[in-house]
């Protein structure tokens, strides 16, 4: 099992007044390979799932596992490290650097500019077919161009899992369609994990978790799967 979440809770301004249930009580497992979808409403706890997840959110209580390894309690050293050699993020904002090309912007991830990583990413550019804007810097690019690039960038580390968090919220539908087509392309190398409030951008999803006040509402599987 790739994600394992036991009994998790996540409470925000804990001790305090006034208290925020972000998560209660997830129990959740995730196989590999699959293209996930989390929905629900704002303030569901679908980002709050999603950083847990990613090791970038320590719960309240309760564990997450990753591969057998719990994030909960790996050290804040080691949870990074396992992050950077594994993970992939994608956001709403694309969070490009402006005065660097869309090649650079894209490395910038690994940290290495030799021939082979830009070959590599090159050939990611190419199958987004933005391979010919590399020279280009954001400012140049449209908005579903600008998220064409962040995705190469998460996928440039050959990560086991992507997580994306609403990253079609400022696309128009057209692009959103055709973001969400790449995205689904991808999940024969990495399991793909998303974050929306659009149910229409999920009609290929193997799995959606819907959330409801920071519980799971229901798991809507399409292919059967036994959690």
């Amino acid at each position: 099992m790739l994600f394992e979440c036991k009994n998790l809770n996540l409470v925000y301004d804990e001790g305090k007044e006034w208290q925020t249930y972000a998560l209660k009580n997830i129990n959740l497992s995730i196989e590999g390979n699959k293209f996930i979808g989390i929905m629900g409403p704002s303030g569901s706890g679908k980002s709050s799932l999603l950083y847990c997840l990613a090791g970038l959110k320590t719960p309240s209580t309760g564990c997450v596992y990753y591969n057998g390894t719990s994030l909960t309690t790996l050290p804040p050293n080691e949870n990074s490290t396992l992050r950077k050699n594994n993970f992939g993020f994608i956001f709403q904002k694309h969070f490009l650097i402006d005065y660097m090309t869309v090649m650079e912007n894209v490395l910038v991830a690994i940290n290495d500019t030799s021939d082979k990583s830009k070959k590599k990413a090159l050939a990611i550019l190419e199958r987004l077919n933005i391979g010919h804007l590399a020279n280009k810097r954001p400012h140049q690019l449209s908005g579903g161009q600008n998220q064409r690039v962040a995705i190469a960038r998460a996928f440039i580390n050959d990560p086991q899992v992507v997580f994306a968090d609403e990253l079609t919220a400022s696309l128009d539908h057209t692009n959103a369609k055709e973001v969400m087509k790449i995205l689904e392309e991808f999940k024969e190398i990495a399991t793909v994990i998303v974050v929306t409030h659009d149910e229409a951008i999920l009609k290929n999803a193997d799995e959606v978790i819907h959330l409801w006040d920071g519980s799971i509402k229901n798991i809507d599987a399409r292919r059967q799967v036994i959690l």
